[in-house]
């Protein structure tokens, strides 16, 4: 009996383990978004520029997209989405997403990319919350320009329900994601919340109280450029 029971406390251990270090991976992807979404917005010249980013009504980071391979294309990451409330303009807690398929193209080099969709209406921002969608085909999204190349955007860019920015190897572009398809990432919700939510619970206020790491993201979003 004495076996048996010190196998079920150290099972429960190990399990008890397995889920701290889940719940770290989800702090982890906050964390990693916060940063690339600070240093792609600061960047001079090439970031994000201000006059669109104040008229996002969504942001979706995802940190260290895996490319697949420069002839196959294809690419495969996971990210967070956070919704700006119209009326306080306050930002949601993080819901989170996968991003798999569709191809960036060769102007984006290296095998890791930083990706930021920024969702321009509340169609878009509806669309990329449902359980799955493809970039350019249930949603439309083009290239969006850097620095001071928005005030010569292009009215497909200006038509676009989102905008994507991507870097690799420091560099800067606006990546071609059509073809990418953004699904809910439920089970990583659950960890990060301690329940199941969708992705339209949290960023609609419906999760209740949300983890420290929220407070980082939020300041974040808040801050205008450097």
């Amino acid at each position: 009996m004495w076996g048996v029971a010190m196998c079920v406390a150290a099972t429960a251990a190990i399990g008890t383990a397995r889920l701290a270090a889940q719940d770290d991976d989800e702090a982890d992807r906050v964390g990693a978004a916060v940063v690339v979404l600070n240093e792609m917005r600061d960047a001079p010249d090439n970031g994000i520029p201000q006059s669109i980013y104040d008229k996002a009504e969504a942001i979706a980071i995802f940190p260290s997209v895996k490319k697949a391979g420069f002839i196959v294309g294809g690419q495969w990451g996971r990210g967070i989405i956070s919704v700006r409330e119209p009326k306080t303009g306050r930002w949601s807690s993080p819901a989170f997403l996968t991003l798999t398929g569709g191809s960036f193209g060769a102007q984006i080099g290296g095998t890791e990319i930083d990706l930021i969709l920024v969702i321009m209406n509340r169609r878009g921002v509806e669309r990329l919350l449902a359980n799955e969608v493809k970039l350019g085909g249930e949603v439309s999204a083009a290239a969006g320009p850097v620095g001071r190349a928005a005030e010569a955007s292009t009215d497909l860019q200006l038509r676009a329900e989102i905008l994507s920015y991507s870097r690799s190897r420091g560099l800067f572009a606006g990546a071609t994601v059509n073809g990418s398809a953004i699904k809910e990432d439920l089970d990583a919700n659950t960890r990060f919340y301690g329940r199941a939510l969708s992705s339209e619970d949290i960023v609609f206020d419906r999760a209740g109280k949300a983890p420290a790491s929220v407070t980082v993201l939020r300041t974040a979003l808040d801050r205008p450029a450097r």
